[in-house]
């Protein structure tokens, strides 16, 4: 198997912190995402490096076998054991290693394991498939409702329900639909991060909803009422006489849907910036003087 250096798909020195990996990921999985470069084969394949090298990278203690046993990081556990047991029996012990079996190994994983077996009615070390990691871009309008969708990975389609209320950065693991076992060892798991698109211009903080609105002088001194747009459909807003720069409102059950929670929504919540009149004509500013003459 060709070694692929992870912090170079990646960019990254050796030295990047967990936030750098995490943005540099985020940044290229955009950047290379299938959806955004059709039938670009070298896209798809540098999206599929991306998605491994954040999968190793990502996690601490992946990272950590990965900076000491390089691409073998998945077998590390089985060298350190067999260190540890040779140490201990002047050997490896009772290690089996068939190279029939896991042709795509190393020539350090056959430098510890020599290819063949160790003691008598040794049997074959299992070894666990590799996580997968994939992103998964959505609007803000698909998080209103649980749905079902099916996902294309390595040419095998892998249907998910996707929980209405779910969080942009959120990740979710499918069991068993990373990469397969070897030595009939178990299939590694497949992670699904979400990019959450709010082109509503709402910002969001878990179930809540946050969006600050421009009111004209008059209506803030008077009252009103004004048309707003939330994520199901306008809804009519009432100001009340002499509303304050900065006041808050809010709509209750006007936010998203919380996260596996049946029929429980956030909140909307409004802030009222007051806009102030430019360019008056000479009958306006003698309405405002004589306002200012009366100490208001």
């Amino acid at each position: 198997m060709e070694f692929i250096d992870y912090y170079k798909v990646l960019g990254l020195d050796k030295t990047a912190t967990e936030a750098e990996i995490k943005k540099t990921y985020r940044k290229l999985a955009r950047k290379y995402h299938p959806d955004l470069n059709p039938n670009d084969t070298a896209a798809e394949q540098k999206f599929k490096q991306i998605n491994e090298a954040n999968e190793v990278l990502g996690d601490p203690e992946k990272r950590k076998k990965y900076d000491a046993y390089g691409k073998d990081w998945q077998h590390a556990e089985a060298f350190e054991k067999a260190k540890r047991s040779g140490r201990k029996q002047g050997g490896f012990g009772s290690y089996t290693y068939s190279k029939d079996d896991a042709g795509d190994f190393s020539d350090f994983f056959e430098s510890m394991f020599g290819g063949g077996s160790f003691g008598p009615g040794s049997s074959q070390v299992r070894y666990r498939g590799q996580d997968y990691n994939t992103m998964l871009h959505l609007s803000l309008m698909d998080v209103l409702t649980t749905k079902k969708q099916t996902l294309t990975l390595n040419n095998k389609k892998i249907r998910i329900t996707i929980p209405a209320g779910v969080e942009d950065g959120q990740t979710i693991k499918i069991a068993g639909h990373g990469g397969p076992g070897i030595n009939q060892g178990p299939a590694g798991d497949l992670y699904i991060t979400f990019s959450i698109a709010n082109e509503k211009g709402f910002k969001r903080e878990g179930a809540n909803l946050y969006k600050t609105i421009e009111i004209p002088l008059i209506t803030a001194i008077l009252g009103g009422e004004l048309m707003l747009e939330t994520l199901d459909g306008k809804v009519k807003l009432n100001v009340k006489p002499e509303t304050q720069n900065g006041a808050i409102v809010k709509l209750k059950g006007k936010g998203v849907p919380k996260y596996k929670k049946e029929n429980q929504y956030g909140d909307l919540y409004v802030t009222f910036a007051v806009k102030l009149p430019k360019q008056l004509n000479d009958e306006q500013r003698q309405l405002f003087e004589a306002l200012a003459a009366t100490n208001l």
